[in-house]
């Protein structure tokens, strides 16, 4: 065999082998798993009495999810204004958080959250502040949220940090 059938025989092999998913690829695949599922409760941090969402109960009800979006609506008490999404695309995966007025509206503070920062793994991910979230919000800048799904245990914890320093932090349990 001359040495341009090999090379050729070696690029086609290397061009059939499947590439390994990413922590984010896997990640995102293990949230889509959570498709319809609906969990419940309350935040751990802060303890503060006072904190808006101290005492409420929490749901996170993964409404939608698609090959490249997962919609998570997030109620506090009844407020129902605040929508997860979770985006796979070529530049990774981004979490954003949509919030909307009881008529559907955006609120004027919506569309904030940040990309993954390649930190996690195929149950936890870290997604740094972006751009849009400095400009929108300027002391958010630095906030890094934090999604994880705990598969023997099944809890969903979401948390956020700013300045390196905790700020919230829930977990949530599947709905019985």
């Amino acid at each position: 065999m001359n040495k341009a059938v090999l090379l050729l025989v070696v690029l086609i092999s290397a061009c059939q082998k499947k590439s390994i998913p990413s922590a984010q690829e896997t990640f995102f695949d293990n949230l889509s798993n959570l498709c319809g599922q609906v969990f419940t409760g309350a935040s751990t941090y802060p303890d503060d009495p006072d904190h808006d969402f101290a005492g409420k109960l929490l749901i996170a009800n993964f409404s939608s999810c698609s090959v490249d979006e997962i919609r998570v609506k997030f109620k506090v008490g009844q407020d129902q204004s605040r929508t997860w999404i979770i985006t796979q695309s070529e530049q990774g995966l981004l979490l954003k958080h949509d919030h909307r007025h009881a008529d559907g509206t955006p609120d004027e503070i919506t569309n904030y959250g940040g990309w993954a920062n390649n930190q996690g793994n195929s149950w936890r991910q870290f997604f740094v502040a972006d751009s849009e979230t400095a400009e929108l919000i300027p002391a958010a800048a630095t906030n890094v949220w934090m999604l994880e799904y705990q598969p023997r245990s099944q809890i969903l914890t979401y948390d956020l940090k700013r300045h390196d320093q905790p700020r919230y932090q829930a977990q949530l349990h599947p709905k019985q």
